[in-house]
Order: structure tokens, then sequence, then C-alpha cells
């Protein structure tokens, strides 16, 4: 069985384009794939994740996961916890380590709800 070349058909758009005109298209084409994939992750996280960010400001997985719990029963996942953590520890002038603990020990979630 032999394959049907439909290269020249296929690229009949690109013949008349320069190298830099290629190159400009390809980014273009590129950020047309790339921008659903940031809009997802712009406007949706998972406890998985949330988790991952708080191990990585420094909290133990002992502390991070009741953060998230607590967070997603304070609706808050959404805002992301590790900028909970961060905007709490701001507003009250405490340590991000301290604020966190704080909230892993299901403390200040009330002070926190109304940064948001």
């Amino acid at each position: 069985m032999k394959r049907q070349d439909d290269f020249e058909s296929r690229r009949a758009h690109l013949k008349g384009m320069s190298d830099e005109e290629l190159k400009n298209y390809f980014w273009q084409l590129a950020q047309q794939v790339v921008d659903p994939l940031l809009e997802l992750g712009y406007k949706n996280t998972s406890p998985a994740i949330e988790r991952s960010v708080l191990l990585r400001m420094g909290f133990s997985s002992l502390e991070a996961k009741p953060m998230v719990e607590q967070a997603i029963a304070h609706n808050l996942i959404s805002h992301g916890v590790g900028n909970v953590v961060y905007r709490l520890a701001k507003a009250t002038g405490m340590s991000i380590r301290d604020a966190g603990v704080a909230l892993s020990r299901g403390e200040l979630w009330d002070q926190a709800e109304k940064l948001f």
C-alpha cells in the first residue's frame, strides 16, 4: 500500500513565508496550544497540588494535610493554600512558618477568610 503524498498541498500556505515569518507563525501556533493549558492551571487546583506547594514552603506533610483540608472546608482552596498562609502572615505580622502552623492546628481560619 502506497501512502498518498499530500505534503505539497498541506504546505501551500507556508510556501511564500520567509524564515522569520515561519518562526513567528510557529510561536503563534505554539501559543494557541499552550494557552488552554495555562488557563486550566490558573483556574484549577487540587489538594495534591496545594500540599505540594506547602511542602516546598517548608511545611511537613503532617502540617500540610490539615491546612489543605481546612482550606477546602472554608472554601479558600481556589485562592491557593500557600497564598492563604502568605497573606495571613503579612496581615498578622507573623512569620510564614508561624501562620502556617497555626492554620494547621485549626486556628486563625476566620481571620484568613476575611482576607479574601
